[in-house]
């Protein structure tokens, strides 16, 4: 008798050879995914929760002075093993009111003396993973499962946000295992990582007129908006579009705070025109874009440099808005230099990235007669207020647009 294998439970990912899935969702530290619900297209739709470090009263401070600097209120240095401003991340850093709380414990091993195994081989000393070790030396990895999510069952994850500020928590709607297109549907390294920057840098968006460009899931435009006046989150799609919205609906009190606001809106990056046809959903009023070219001052971008078409198409909508602005902007791009191996060049390659970087090359060549581009990369090591890994191949470039003199 033939023994059919199980069918795979609803709750696990399936995968395909064309879908991809984030790091972020593949090892999130501390919580469970939970599935909410199916989105218009049939995926699975998943509910986690991003815990923002900081101390209770940096939610009322809202004065960011010296940018990158140090804290010149510091009244001492750190005490040795507590970290500093310039420390790299999970080093325990307190900077603008902001507070990164990570412990790491040294395993002390100099000066022990090598020890072989039996075949005369260096038998290296390893350092068991305890169950009990409150203090890992860096974001915990463990694998993590999704868990459907009962309309009857007790909201584990709802119970655990209780306990925590609102402030602190930031709700997001996801999906986990997508197709190359809908890669905009999950929340990638890269956007915690321009996120923490926004948090860093709070005196650039303070009161600012700010414009997102491929936005997916929302989570920076979110993070935008407790400083931001004005924050166009914009991305294609009317199914992505309506989950960034839901997200921003879940994560309004983190606005209503601080005053901003976030208006969800369709931009294509093939097309010269935006939308403001009533009858598409999100599309652009007259006086949204009015305002859009008045008042905006900076724009930025996560994680939409993975093909080559679509970078030619940002830096293309890049230079067409900063020449259609009617002040000075600043551009802030994040991206991940991902490694892979080609049977073309039978080498480990990082093929978009080396496009983007060429993108930059050129736009940065690129000037008129009104408009010239400087381009610049960003320093990294600004204190981490999102909990999630911030490797080396994570890069920040800033574009600023400034007229010709």
């Amino acid at each position: 008798m033939v023994q059919l294998a199980p069918a795979p439970a609803m709750d696990e990912v399936t995968f395909r050879s064309d879908t991809v899935l984030s790091d972020v969702h593949l090892y999130t530290p501390n919580h469970r995914h939970l599935m909410v619900r199916l989105n218009g297209v049939g995926q699975p739709v998943f509910l986690s929760q991003f815990k923002l470090l900081w101390s209770r009263d940096s939610w009322t401070d809202t004065g960011a002075e010296g940018g990158d600097h140090q804290d010149a209120h510091a009244e001492e240095p750190p005490p040795a093993g507590t970290g500093s401003t310039g420390s790299p991340p999970g080093g325990g850093h307190r900077h603008e009111g902001f507070s990164l709380q990570a412990g790491a414990e040294s395993t002390g091993q100099e000066g022990a003396g090598a020890q072989l195994d039996e075949d005369g081989d260096l038998d290296v000393m390893r350092r068991p993973r305890a169950t009990s070790d409150l203090h890992p030396a860096g974001p915990p990895r463990d694998k993590v499962h999704p868990m459907i999510l009962a309309q009857e069952e007790d909201d584990d994850m709802g119970d655990e946000a209780h306990e925590d500020s609102p402030h602190s928590i930031i709700n997001i709607e996801h999906t986990m295992a997508t197709p190359l297109e809908d890669v905009g549907k999950q929340v990638w390294r890269g956007a915690l990582l321009l996120a923490d920057y926004i948090l860093f840098r709070r005196d650039l968006f303070q009161g600012c007129t700010v414009l997102e460009l491929g936005a997916g899931t929302g989570l920076v435009s979110i993070i935008a908006a407790t400083m931001a006046r004005t924050v166009y989150c914009t991305d294609v799609g009317a199914d992505l579009l309506a989950m960034c919205q839901r997200n921003i609906a879940l994560n309004s009190h983190l606005a209503a705070t601080a005053g901003g606001i976030v208006k969800v809106k369709e931009l294509d990056w093939l097309k010269d025109e935006l939308c403001t046809d009533p009858e598409v959903p999100f599309s652009w009023s007259e006086e949204e874009i009015s305002d859009l070219y008045d008042n905006t001052t900076i724009l930025f971008a996560a994680e939409v440099f993975y093909d080559d078409d679509l970078t030619d198409a940002v830096f293309k909508t890049l230079s067409r808005l900063a020449r259609r602005l009617k002040n000075a902007c600043t551009a802030v791009l994040s991206v991940e230099k991902r490694l892979n191996f080609t049977l073309r060049h039978l080498d480990v390659t990082c093929e978009a990235y080396d496009h983007f970087r060429s993108c930059l090359h050129a736009l940065e060549k690129l000037a008129d007669s009104r408009l010239r581009f400087v381009v610049e990369p960003v320093e990294t090591s600004f204190p981490q207020h999102l909990v999630y890994e911030r490797i080396r191949q994570l890069e920040l470039w800033k574009i600023i647009a400034e007229p010709v003199k």
